[in-house]
């Protein structure tokens, strides 16, 4: 038997398809922006919503939303009453973000946030560190004000800030999956060890790897994706 698709083709055709919703962003990302390639499409979007769907999260939090395609897959796996935080520093995007979110009642789970993540989450552990001082309530009751769900796809030269910055954030159990960690191939190859963001993902990469707080496995996904499970309260 001989086929004449290509190996993606392939996968794509016998995964689930995409919802109109998610075939109108890509389209519309394609034609108005001018790195398409930044949306996660087809294949990825189809695991971010199965392993959200696995997971059944209430709280998720996203770093990089671009033009909302991943939020909308990986909100396909909320809770009823569940909510996807997700941060976005390019504030020319707000508009086409909002727009596509409008699109579906998924939407309404997803609170966009226009801002420096490092910033942002510097920001949500005060928050969560007052809380635990005045708050009366049980340490175990304040978990469930942890995520159970983090996707990391923003700037690459901050990965390892954002790593420290996130796991006080994420409950015990909780899981972070971390997009681009291959970088095209370029993470092994030795012409790009002077590039900032190759660099970047390197330390990231060995960062995650050196820590026995965290179960994880690299995915050879598109740029390649990692999925991180966090074992115990940090």
């Amino acid at each position: 038997m001989e086929f004449d698709m290509s190996l993606h083709e392939y996968i794509e055709q016998h995964s689930s398809p995409e919802s109109e919703v998610l075939q109108q962003i890509t389209r519309r990302t394609h034609l108005e922006l001018i790195n398409p390639r930044m949306l996660s499409g087809h294949v990825q979007g189809r695991v971010l919503s199965m392993m959200s769907q696995m997971i059944q999260p209430k709280r998720i939090l996203e770093l990089g939303t671009f033009t909302g395609y991943s939020a909308l897959c990986l909100a396909e796996g909320l809770t009823e009453d569940g909510e996807l935080v997700t941060i976005e520093h390019n504030d020319e995007l707000e508009d086409a973000i909002r727009r596509n979110l409008s699109l579906t009642p998924l939407g309404e789970k997803v609170k966009l946030v226009i801002g420096d993540a490092k910033e942002i989450l510097k920001q949500l552990n005060e928050e969560a560190k007052a809380c635990s001082i005045e708050s009366d309530t049980s340490s175990e009751e304040l978990k469930g004000e942890k995520f159970d769900l983090v996707f990391i796809d923003a700037d690459k030269k901050e990965y390892s800030d954002y790593l420290d910055l996130v796991l006080p954030l994420v409950r015990k159990g909780g899981w972070i999956l971390a997009d681009n960690t291959l970088w095209d191939g370029h993470i092994i190859e030795s012409a790009y060890d002077k590039d900032k963001q190759t660099v970047a993902l390197r330390a990231f990469n060995d960062k995650v790897a050196q820590d026995e707080r965290l179960e994880k496995v690299i995915l050879p996904l598109r740029d390649g994706l990692t999925i991180i499970k966090v074992k115990e309260e940090i």
